[in-house]
């Protein structure tokens, strides 16, 4: 396995791990499951004190509970509440009826394709969607992410939205789609606190995690006028595969970025995957080569940016992406705009339950220049707060981005 691999790996904090069984027909029993997920900790959680817990006494209290859950999402919730007992990050149970489900299986399905036949069709991670990201606030659900050019952002939804139902149900960010690829699907919102609810007409379709994120960050490259500047920017929804930064290389030395005087670099939400070295790009030391072979297509080498920069970070900014902000902001690259990180880093591996479930469990500690984050978080240099219900799609952190490059840039 080549070093790099091995760092995005790392650096993701998420390593897929299979049981040897098939699942395509599995027999596990909600009791079986539970007691393979308590297993799984007791056994591998990377600090094998579990933070001073009586991990005996923590699965006997939340055992009962489980038996009695009746039905999966309430049996989900049991497990989830017991694996927030070691208060750690990277620690989680996931269902089909979760799109981090297949996001996971998706960016670590290298190696697991024999596995995730028995799960997936012809082994190809997918489920049907719009290419959102929601949270839960106050027992709501509000559009948290959009993905541009997925079927929610040509809908019309914005973040801030909040989803109260689909086709007259329940909303469900799996179950609402599910068998549903190129059928419209009527999702009711609320945009304002005290606005009328009202109807948006989306059509989902199937989505590819890793596929979906390139596109996405492909999408969401602009460049915007400001104060006579000509800002660029992109959202780097997922650093799980080395295409992410190859496409952000492309696009600053020879594609959208190359005439631009500042470029916005969005790390919010999503996932990591990010190797420190990804940081070189911002460092205006070193060579360029450009290649250009006898049809005249190019290709850059060791390509640099060396106009200014602005990274926008939030609380949904974790693991890989928070290395780094830690050192976008250490080594003064430029300023850190939004609020602080997530504090998710530690290695960890997301175990195959019999099931088909996944068990995301942290198996490693982890230091950056000698400093934990776990917990910590990075601070931006300057914070911008974002409240996001009934947000109506505004970006203030965006915006605050855009008006500080417009300032400095060319100055």
């Amino acid at each position: 396995m080549r070093v790099k691999a091995v760092l995005l790996g790392l650096l993701l904090m998420l390593a897929l791990v299979p049981v040897p069984v098939a699942h395509a027909a599995s027999t596990a029993s909600p009791d079986a499951v539970f007691e393979e997920v308590w297993e799984t900790v007791r056994d591998r959680f990377y600090d094998p004190a579990l933070h001073g817990l009586d991990w005996d006494a923590v699965g006997r209290r939340y055992r009962p509970l489980a038996a009695a859950a009746k039905d999966d999402a309430a049996r989900a919730a049991v497990i989830n509440a017991m694996l927030a007992e070691p208060h750690a990050s990277h620690t989680g149970y996931y269902t089909r009826a979760d799109t981090a489900y297949y996001d996971l299986a998706d960016i670590f399905s290298g190696g697991l394709r024999r596995q995730l036949a028995d799960l997936f069709p012809n082994g190809e991670v997918a489920y049907t969607g719009i290419g959102i990201f929601t949270r839960q606030i106050d027992g709501k659900t509000f559009v948290s992410g959009v993905l541009d050019g997925e079927p929610a952002a040509q809908a019309g939804l914005r973040v801030g939205d909040e989803i109260l139902a689909a086709d007259g149900g329940a909303f469900g960010a799996v179950t609402s789609f599910d068998g549903k690829a190129a059928q419209r699907v009527t999702l009711t919102i609320r945009r304002t606190r005290d606005g009328v609810p009202t109807q948006i007409a989306v059509v989902p379709h199937r989505i590819r995690p890793n596929e979906t994120f390139l596109d996405a960050m492909r999408a969401s490259i602009r460049t915007v006028e400001r104060g006579g500047r000509r800002i660029g920017y992109v959202h780097v929804w997922s650093y799980a595969r080395d295409a992410y930064q190859a496409l952000l290389e492309r696009e600053i030395s020879m594609g959208r970025f190359k005439d631009a005087d500042a470029i916005v670099w969005d790390l919010r939400d999503g996932w990591g995957g990010a190797s420190p070295s990804y940081l070189d790009i911002f460092d205006p030391r070193g060579p360029t080569m450009t290649m250009t072979n006898r049809s005249g297509d190019k290709d850059v080498d060791n390509a640099r940016w060396r106009k200014p920069v602005a990274l926008l970070i939030n609380g949904g900014t974790r693991s890989g992406k928070e290395v780094l902000a830690y050192g976008f902001k250490k080594y003064g690259y430029g300023p850190v705009i939004g609020t602080r990180s997530e504090g998710a880093l530690l290695a960890a591996r997301a175990f195959l339950m019999d099931d088909g479930s996944l068990l995301l469990l942290p198996v490693t500690d982890v230091a950056v220049d000698g400093e934990r984050l776990e917990g910590r978080g990075v601070d931006p240099t300057i914070e911008v707060p974002f409240d996001l219900p009934y947000a109506a799609g505004a970006d203030p952190q965006l915006e605050r981005a855009v008006d500080e490059l417009a300032r400095t840039a060319g100055g």
